[in-house]
């Protein structure tokens, strides 16, 4: 079976804003490590293979490069080295904001984040009330995307993405804004997406949600795939390593 998505010694860096002197000890090990003076690798050496219809589960503490690795795979970043091939559309669900205008009305972002996903404007207005109806947004069409509350972004960033056809689905820790009511509708959306086949990829630290949706796990740790198996090992693994105080 040929994967819809392919990642080879993925890595990426960042820089940190770092004061004061750099001795020549630091440029000349930085230049060693293939990095400047203030730069970390985000992540490193990263690689593996997904199936489609696929459901994984990227776990790690903050700031260990899971949003990242979504970013990456979503396009938003491009790697310093090594490669990631996507051979199929990507629906991103990773910041509440995203593809959004703040000075559009409701409406408008609607047919525009959609369109920007591909949808032809009749494909949007064939769908476009049961993209509010699933937000519960009906009330502020015309109103100022700036002006909605954060839950009321996410309710909208979620029933617009998950209309999309796009095969593959990235959803990070966002969900973890809404209201519970508005929660069990995204986990009844994302189980009906995955009984139809979509591959999803799914950042969270609620164990509870990554078993009920992921067979397979991702563990990074300080920017490494510390393991790859299935979501139940990778949980065991990670609370081993950081057991809960």
């Amino acid at each position: 079976m040929v994967p819809v998505i392919s990642v080879t010694g993925l890595g990426i860096r960042f820089r940190r804003n770092i004061r004061g002197r750099r001795s020549f000890k630091d440029l000349f090990s930085s230049r060693i490590r293939r990095t400047r003076p203030g730069e970390f690798w985000a992540l490193r050496d990263v690689s593996f293979d997904v199936s489609p219809g696929e459901a994984i589960g990227v776990v790690g503490r903050n700031g260990q490069g899971k949003s990242t690795l979504l970013k990456l795979v979503a396009g938003v970043l491009l790697p310093d080295e090594g490669v990631v091939q996507v051979n199929t559309g990507v629906a991103p669900l990773i910041e509440i904001t995203g593809g959004f205008v703040d000075d559009l009305s409701v409406r408008d972002n609607v047919y525009l984040t959609a369109g920007l996903h591909g949808m032809t404007k009749a494909q949007v207005t064939e769908r476009f009330q049961e993209i509010i109806d699933f937000a519960e947004i009906g009330d502020f069409l015309e109103t100022p995307y700036k002006h909605l509350s954060s839950g009321m972004k996410v309710r909208l960033a979620f029933s617009v993405i998950s209309r999309l056809e796009e095969p593959i689905l990235l959803v990070d820790e966002v969900l973890a804004v809404g209201d519970k009511a508005f929660k069990i509708k995204c986990y009844k959306r994302i189980e009906e997406l995955l009984a139809g086949g979509r591959t999803l990829f799914f950042v969270s630290h609620n164990e509870r949600d990554l078993e009920r949706f992921c067979t397979r796990g991702l563990y990074l740790d300080q920017g490494i795939l510390a393991l790859d198996g299935s979501i139940k090992d990778v949980l065991a693994q990670y609370n081993a390593d950081y057991p809960t105080l």
